[in-house]
């Protein structure tokens, strides 16, 4: 079977970002079936460039997107992916099935074009119930155009022949307009082979300028208006006079600058940007702190995010420490392999962060909660073999 797999941001494990796609794709090359992915990047000379990877068929389509960019920015690399994606897929020849996955909710247009033109099925993965984030987030406000967008979502999802969700929360915004077989919750996965626990590596420590002696909270991930990262800063600003506490970023994106600029403002030297790294360090960087954070900002829609760095901690044995109320603060506080803080009281960071400093038992029991959970529930090998199952069944 070929399988038209459509994702802007496919990433490999040797480039940062989340490497969901990647992983699926390979599940799919086991299974005997072939994939082409079209994706965009920036750094091709030509219009679109195919290159083989690791079995894959990658089309990528010369279109750049950063978080650094304004939102008109992005808006304008959402639709020319749009309409460059579209043609090439109507271009491609014998394919069985297209799986179409956000962000953005544009990438379901080619599969839609596929379906009607074509008659070629497709199923549709929601990483981020789109429009409602932006429009909760305050990046959608005109009338219209807020109406175009749901009414577009619900295109989507009523075309497609599955949809799947990577949490409860999504699945329940698509079951507003689907029936309950009609779509699945397959979360984000953890990579247990390639976020692990072993002995910290020292001398890799001291050459990217992190301090042996100190116990270390590590971000990793995006810096986005979604992220929150702010409140962390606060609760550093808390710690400014224990130089037994360090914060470490591993990352990058639209509020870098501003954070650093508060550090600065706040003479913090207890708060370590290190950029973005391979997953390879930031799996050698995540190792050697203590505990895990996954920020977001107080915005309900927020509550059903699915993030790749709460699957990586739970792989790398790390206790995590979530700000976001929603399953994953049932998640690590059923499981005690982490704490619930609330984002808008920054002291409540603060007293878990010297809990766990001062409880090293505790952070040995949550570290094994979590790889435990890692191992037998969100391992990438289960997860990925579930929508392989879907995309079978539905072809």
């Amino acid at each position: 079977m070929k399988i038209l797999y459509i994702h802007q941001y496919f990433k490999t494990p040797s480039e940062p970002g989340g490497t969901r796609s990647y992983w699926i794709a390979q599940a799919l090359l086991n299974k005997g079936h072939d994939v082409t992915m079209i994706t965009s990047a920036s750094n091709f000379k030509d219009r679109v460039t195919s290159i083989k990877i690791d079995g894959i068929d990658v089309i990528y389509i010369k279109e750049e997107y950063s978080q650094d960019m304004s939102i008109s920015r992005r808006l304008k690399s959402f639709f020319y992916f749009m309409i460059k994606s579209t043609i090439i897929a109507l271009n491609q020849k014998n394919v069985d099935i297209v799986f179409a996955t956000s962000t953005p909710l544009t990438v379901g247009f080619p599969a839609l074009i596929l379906k009607w033109f074509k008659k070629k099925p497709f199923i549709f993965e929601v990483r981020d119930l789109w429009p409602e984030v932006p429009i909760q987030m305050g990046a959608m406000k005109n009338k219209l155009v807020k109406s175009i967008a749901i009414s577009f979502e619900k295109i989507i999802y009523r075309n497609a022949k599955h949809v799947i969700a990577l949490s409860p929360g999504m699945r329940e915004g698509v079951l507003k307009y689907l029936n309950k077989e009609k779509t699945s919750m397959i979360p984000n996965m953890s990579k247990i082979d390639q976020f692990f626990p072993r002995l910290k590596n020292k001398e890799f420590a001291e050459k990217i300028g992190l301090n042996n002696n100190t116990f270390k909270v590590v971000h990793f991930g995006s810096l986005g208006l979604a992220n929150g990262a702010d409140t962390i800063i606060e609760s550093a600003k808390l710690l400014k006079n224990d130089d037994s506490i360090e914060f470490v970023f591993i990352g990058g994106g639209s509020t870098e600058y501003q954070l650093k600029e508060r550090c600065k403002e706040y003479e913090l030297n207890n708060v370590l940007f290190l950029g973005r790294f391979s997953m390879k360090d930031t799996s050698e960087i995540v190792n050697i702190c203590d505990v895990s954070i996954v920020s977001f900002s107080d915005i309900p829609i927020l509550y059903t995010n699915s993030p790749n760095k709460l699957f990586d901690s739970l792989s790398a044995a790390k206790p995590i420490i979530v700000n976001s109320a929603g399953w994953t603060k049932e998640l690590v506080e059923n499981e005690n392999c982490g704490f619930y803080v609330d984002p808008n009281k920054p002291q409540q960071l603060v007293e878990k962060i010297r809990l766990l400093q001062q409880s090293p038992e505790l952070v040995t029991v949550m570290g094994e909660n979590a790889r435990i959970l890692a191992e037998n529930v969100y391992d990438k090998n289960i997860l990925c073999n579930q929508v392989v199952k879907v995309i079978e069944d539905f072809s």
